[in-house]
């Protein structure tokens, strides 16, 4: 892997874990991802116009995939927003990033019965199940399952769950992009076009989920008055951290090492929680976090 990959997917993890730390901070409502999303999709509609000639050789199929998937991320907003009211960032944004690699794994396997495991993988799977476990404990010894019965626990996993939800129908949106005949658009620029309609898409589902509670209704008042400003960053996070990563594609000759390295982010997530927001550091935590952290580097070379 080249310098200039490791350089952008550094940075891809820090601005990753930072919007995660700016709207933990934020106490979020779901109001506060509609905005960012919304002002993070503004930020790239020019994509579109410059590949507005091909808009119309998208078929239909890739359309359903773009409502699915926005409907999947607008779940995963949802879900962490409300494991950041009720929870560590240091615990939920481990288990949300960390968990869909095995459900995707998973999924995979099952809609593609060819694919192997290999002795890293299952390696790997067992240290980030393991490290999931051992993360919401106090102390190592005390095995209780009052540790994960709360709602920050439960809804990181929902908020695992809108991962793969997007991750998977992306992998096929893409695939489909990626067959066109004629090939209308590169590998980078089909992947921005779709991630612009995704992103709508996103926005058009949260601001439903807003609609149908009174109270995130009445949050987004107070949200626009107080965390505008960190509305916009976070939402410029959320779209600058996918750009650099799907550039950092282009200087990597395995993009497994691109799966793995982004990993980075979760124990940054974490110290950002532990060291920003004054978390508290009980050793499981920590050790939960390392063992993940090198399940994930595993999985994502195996």
């Amino acid at each position: 892997m080249s310098t200039t990959a490791v350089i952008l997917l550094v940075i891809s993890a820090f601005t990753h874990a930072g919007w995660n730390f700016i709207s933990k901070r934020e106490h979020p409502p779901l109001a506060f991802y509609l905005v960012a999303n919304t002002i993070g999709v503004i930020c790239v509609l020019p994509i579109i116009l410059y590949h507005w000639n091909q808009i119309s050789l998208i078929p239909w199929s890739v359309w359903i995939f773009v409502i699915m998937s926005g409907f999947f991320l607008a779940a995963y907003f949802a879900a962490i927003a409300g494991a950041y009211r009720n929870g560590d960032m240091s615990i939920a944004y481990p288990l949300a990033r960390s968990l869909p690699v095995i459900f995707v794994l998973i999924i995979t396997l099952f809609l593609e019965r060819s694919h192997e495991f290999g002795l890293m993988l299952l390696a790997g799977s067992v240290l980030v199940v393991t490290g999931c476990i051992i993360l919401p404990m106090k102390v190592i010894r005390e095995f209780h399952f009052s540790n994960y019965r709360n709602l920050c626990c439960l809804l990181a996993v929902l908020a695992a769950v809108g991962i793969s939800g997007y991750t998977v129908t992306d992998d096929r949106a893409l695939r489909y992009l990626g067959a066109l005949p004629g090939m209308p658009f590169s590998v980078v620029g089909g992947t921005l076009v779709y991630m612009v309609f995704e992103g709508v898409s996103c926005s058009l589902w949260t601001g439903l989920f807003v609609l149908l509670s009174r109270r995130e209704r009445k949050s987004i008042v107070e949200m626009l008055r107080a965390s505008t400003g960190s509305a916009v960053l976070t939402g410029i996070g959320i779209y600058l951290t996918y750009g650099l990563v799907l550039v950092s594609m282009n200087y990597v000759t395995n993009v497994s090492y691109v799966a793995a390295f982004r990993q980075l982010s979760i124990p940054l997530g974490a110290v950002f929680g532990m060291v920003l927001l004054k978390e508290p550091r009980y050793a499981p935590k920590i050790m939960g976090i390392v063992i993940i952290f090198i399940g994930l580097i595993f999985v994502g070379t195996g």
